[in-house]
């Protein structure tokens, strides 16, 4: 079943002021926008943004993908932040 999303970030799990600020920099407005775009895409965008700063990938990637599930970030499966911190690596991988 796939789950309905907000048209609004605000609310929504794991989505707080400075996150918001970040997707909305990268054109993301809502969760919907967040789902097209897939939270690895995003996440990767806000660094690309922000080239002389770190963002964890727990508080953003994870979170990012959490909002999605409505999941705390430290809920979601070790399989799927696995997954999720491959996909990331593999594209490092493919511009280094």
């Amino acid at each position: 079943m796939k789950r309905q999303l907000s048209n609004n970030l605000k609310g929504a799990k794991n989505i707080g002021a400075t996150i918001e600020k970040r997707l909305n920099e990268i054109g993301v407005f809502s969760l919907a926008d967040l789902a097209q775009m897939t939270p690895v895409k995003a996440y990767q965008s806000i660094c690309k943004q922000n080239p002389n700063k770190t963002f964890p990938v727990c508080y953003y990637l994870y979170s990012l993908q959490g909002a999605l599930l409505g999941l705390h970030w430290d809920d979601l499966p070790t399989e799927l932040k696995t997954e999720l911190r491959n996909q990331v690596d593999r594209k490092r991988s493919t511009y280094a």
